[in-house]
């Protein structure tokens, strides 16, 4: 299953490297593809979207299915 999230807050690559290292620990995900230019994540796996987002919003940005 893919999932695409818009993504709130990033500003620079440490930033995508963030949102990408919270997302790709979590237990389902298989890949996390994060663009600082379209301010998204693509995300692959079977995690749920409200399991992704609160993995964005700990790590500190703000994030909602798209």
């Amino acid at each position: 299953m893919n999932t695409k999230l818009k993504v709130s807050g990033m500003t620079c690559m440490h930033c995508v490297g963030a949102v990408k290292k919270a997302l790709e620990q979590l237990p389902g995900v298989e890949t996390a593809e994060v663009s600082l230019e379209q301010a998204q994540a693509l995300v692959s796996g079977s995690a749920d979207v409200p399991t992704l987002v609160a993995a964005i919003k700990e790590a500190g940005y703000s994030a909602e299915a798209e």
